[in-house]
């Protein structure tokens, strides 16, 4: 009798072993989640751990050594190149794998792999952005240097070593709760990650189907109004009244250009895929011995992403008997990206320039397999795209490429209000390219000619690459592969039945906007038109115009320049472009049809010393009611009700009444339209209008309002009477004073408390606080056109200092820790100095350094 209770016991226990080691929905398998020998328990990291060890490993040739300083920093000591990189994924990986994993697999479009179906669309995009056939390029590229590719090789094989050693109890604890496994690296997947950088970095710019919205509504002169290529407040990479050599290559329009490029009123109406923050940008500026109180260059970068934990870079130093470098690099790829080494230092900025354009396609069937390009049908090449999705079936989606590339947008993908239009891509990301190899050239670079000769194959995205050296040279490249167009070729979606819109050829690598050791003894960059007008090339791009502004204003007064002076400057929170702003909104208030509330914003606008500060409430109140007057003055124009087309359409219907009798042609197509006929285009297009249409900028803006206060755009179409400027800017404060008064019964008035800013774990994509992985409301001011650029959850991902002096002195921080784990005090020990504008000193390790006390732990590795 006692063996049914045994039994039932029995039963019961393995039942619910069965239950708590499967996964149920999005909750990880609890059994071996909470196992003591192989759970999250493991992940608790000993807050005297030791990073200790001899290891050996067959792919070394040599032997080397890691000594880890006290904020865990590797600074590796290689008796030669592959052997350093082999341990450099060897320390990617042990650091960062998950990071790595989950980047590559989201940029090869595999996110549903680990999401499960809502990550399908995006899966879908990154696939017809042709991600993947863009790293098979680059791969090919690599690997047809055998110099190269031996470097990759041996990076990953570091990787794939690390890999290896992983048991269940030591799977990093991102894996643990996913329940999956990491899969073997190649030099496929670090091209991936350098392809995910290309997107974020050159896709944030492009507006192409907005554009063609916006033409399809605008007249020319308004659209040059509302989109200027080259702002009035522009301070330019390359110094004003600097002479450009003749274009080595001039670029023809086609004949057709007038009706079929400018003159097409068709509207693109995608729901288009999303695209990385437009603040993907960054400052970086260098100041000559000649403005130093050290007599030696000073070199500055603070590259914007967004923010993550764990955090996008990984600080190393890298050291053989060829080169010794410092800096940042990328988990997932070699070299340092960001740095110095014992004779020059170099930064990176965004371009901002538009490298990819949109082509019409015309295929003869839905099969797909043919299009039709210079008068004849052409086949297309197709690939068939396997979505695995985690907790339910595969998805497959067929991808035609054509001349032009792949077909992004067809009936099958966000495009059901398109008229079943097939868009194609030419980006130069797709094109081969080894980018990584000029971060190779410049670990080792010694001078300006070695640093310019460096950059010169890197093509996609396009970067400002500062150069500082110990023999005293500054220098700016806008260095990449940018097409050389005809006036507004590219701003639009270009007919792709013909050769005849392609891309003529590039822009000679020479004749990309640089300069070396000006005049005035600085250099800046921070994502602003490179050149004036005088450039010879039409150059489209997202350009910011407001830091660069706010950065050459204070390089130009400074002088005795010091390292201190430079932090002070990286976290600069003054807001230029509310300095011209305010005086527009102060000018045209009509502050006697102002209530008691609304007076008390104004008194604070009135008073703000134009700081964006965690602590003012000048900034929140000029924020709110600066957005209220952009869209005072633009929704009108932007959205469906202020459409020319539907007010056209308004106006015919009121001229029919309700006599259905009467006709009406159409102009467009020759058909006559009965009144219920018209009503349902109505109907149609109103609905249709609800497409994406390019706001101006807030620069522009301003700029339009400084030149006339009268311009046509104040007023609002949609009511009989006509405002003026002080109309629309007393509106703008009184609906922002509503928004505003919310917020400071909330106790939300403080600019950090009303944007609570915060940096997400890589698993948080929604930033709903997935404590204790993410770090929320920090204190922090800035904006993203303002110096320190900090938003939400994007900005300076790596402050960093370099002053060329004997000895270099060098300080850095970004908003994170060396360990992906968040069961470790390096996870995030960086952050509260980010925050407060403190710095780490570099230590720039020696072979002579070696004993010391800096070392805290040494890694030895042998062949074995």
């Amino acid at each position: 009798m006692r063996i049914v209770p045994f039994v039932l016991s029995a039963i019961v226990t393995t039942g619910l072993a069965l239950a708590l080691n499967k996964q149920w929905g999005k909750i990880p398998p609890m059994g071996k989640f909470l196992s003591p020998q192989v759970g999250f328990w493991q992940n608790a990291e000993a807050s005297g751990q030791s990073f200790n060890a001899d290891l050996s490993f067959p792919d070394l040739k040599g032997k080397a050594e890691v000594y880890i300083d006290d904020r865990l920093v590797p600074h590796v000591f290689a008796e030669n190149d592959e052997d350093l990189y082999f341990i450099q994924g060897y320390l990617h990986a042990k650091f960062r794998l998950f990071q790595m994993d989950l980047q590559t697999k989201a940029a090869e479009g595999r996110a549903s792999e680990i999401a499960g179906k809502k990550a399908i669309e995006y899966d879908k995009g990154q696939r017809r952005l042709g991600m993947r056939f863009a790293a098979e390029n680059a791969v090919k590229e690599i690997e047809k240097d055998p110099a190269a590719k031996a470097l990759f090789d041996a990076y990953t094989n570091g990787i794939n070593a690390f890999i290896k050693t992983l048991t269940e109890a030591s799977l990093p604890l991102e894996y643990k709760l996913l329940d999956i496994k990491p899969e073997k690296w190649t030099n496929l997947r670090t091209a991936l990650l350098l392809k995910m950088m290309a997107n974020n970095l050159s896709s944030n710019t492009e507006t192409d189907l907005a554009n063609t919205n916006a033409k399809s509504v605008f007249l020319p002169d308004e659209l040059k109004m509302m989109y200027p290529q080259v702002p009035d407040s522009l301070e330019p990479i390359v110094p004003k009244g600097t002479v450009f050599d003749k274009p080595g290559i001039i670029p023809v329009k086609p004949a057709s250009a007038d009706s079929l490029y400018f003159g097409n009123k068709e509207t693109i109406v995608v729901n288009e895929f999303p695209k990385p923050d437009k603040n993907n940008g960054s400052n970086n500026w260098v100041v000559a011995g000649s403005k130093t109180q050290s007599g030696a260059p000073i070199l500055c970068n603070d590259p914007h992403l967004e923010l993550s934990l764990p955090s996008i870079w990984y600080e190393m130093q890298l050291e053989t008997p060829s080169g010794n470098a410092y800096g940042v690099s990328l988990p997932g790829s070699p070299f340092i990206i960001i740095g110095f080494n014992d004779s020059i230092a170099w930064g990176v900025t965004n371009a901002q320039r538009d490298v990819k354009d949109y082509y019409e396609i015309k295929f003869k069937d839905s099969s797909k397999k043919e299009y039709w390009f210079n008068n004849k049908w052409e086949p297309t090449t197709q690939r068939i795209e396997e979505i695995k999705v985690k907790g339910g079936s595969a998805i497959y989606d067929t991808v035609a490429y054509t001349i032009f590339g792949p077909v992004m947008y067809d009936e099958s993908f966000s495009n059901t209000l398109s008229h079943k239009k097939n868009l194609a891509i030419r980006w130069t990301a797709h094109d081969p390219s080894n980018e990584g190899m000029t971060f190779y050239k410049l670990n080792h670079a010694k001078n300006y000619d070695e640093y310019a000769e460096a950059i010169k194959s890197f093509e996609c995205p396009g970067q400002n690459f500062v150069f500082a050296s110990k023999s005293g040279d500054i220098a700016i490249w806008q260095q990449g592969k940018f097409p050389a167009r005809w006036d507004r070729q590219g701003l639009y979606v270009m007919p792709g039945q013909d050769s005849s819109y392609m891309w003529q050829g590039f822009i000679p690598q020479s004749e990309n906007p640089h300069c070396k050791n000006p005049e005035r003894g600085f250099l800046e960059s921070a994502n602003q038109r490179p050149v004036d007008s005088t450039y010879p090339y039409f150059i489209p791009g997202s350009y910011i115009t407001p830091r660069a502004v706010s950065i050459t204003k204070q390089l130009s007064a400074m002088n005795g320049i010091t390292t201190a002076d430079m932090m002070k400057l990286q976290n600069n929170y003054f807001n230029t472009l509310a300095e011209d702003v305010r005086s527009i909104m102060l000018n045209f208030v009509k502050e006697n049809d102002l209530n008691a509330t609304e007076k008390k914003y104004l008194d604070i606008i009135k008073n703000w010393d134009l700081m964006a500060s965690p602590d003012s409430k000048g900034q929140t109140v000029y924020q709110c009611w600066w957005d209220s007057l952009m869209t005072g003055i633009w929704k009108d124009e932007l959205f469906a009700s202020g459409h020319k087309l539907v007010a056209d359409l308004l106006e015919m219907m009121k001229f029919f009444g309700k006599d259905t009798s009467k006709k009406f042609v159409d102009v467009a197509t020759g058909k006559e339209m009965t009144f219920q006929e018209m009503k349902l285009r109505f109907h149609s297009l109103n609905k249709e209008m609800n497409f994406p249409v390019p706001w101006p900028s807030e620069q522009t803006t301003m700029e339009l309002l400084k030149k006339d206060t009268a311009m046509k755009f104040i007023d609002d179409i949609n009511t009989p009477q006509k405002e003026t400027l002080s109309d629309v800017v007393t509106i703008a404060l009184k609906k922002a004073s509503v928004y505003l008064a919310k917020n400071e019964a909330e106790g939300k008035l403080e600019w950090a408390k009303f944007k609570q800013p915060g940096i997400y774990h890589l698993l948080d994509a929604s930033k709903k606080d997935l404590l204790p992985l993410d770090r929320t409301n920090l204190n922090m001011g800035g904006n993203g056109d303002i110096i320190n650029a900090v938003t939400k959850s994007h900005g300076p991902s790596w402050r960093m200092i370099v002053q060329l002096s004997s000895p270099t002195e060098a300080w850095g921080v970004y908003p994170g820790g060396q360990s992906g784990n968040p069961g470790s005090k390096f996870y995030d020990d960086y952050i509260d100095d980010w925050v407060a504008g403190k710095y780490n000193k570099l230590w720039f390790m020696h072979e002579a350094d070696k004993t010391d006390k800096n070392v805290k732990w040494v890694m030895r590795f042998k062949k074995g």
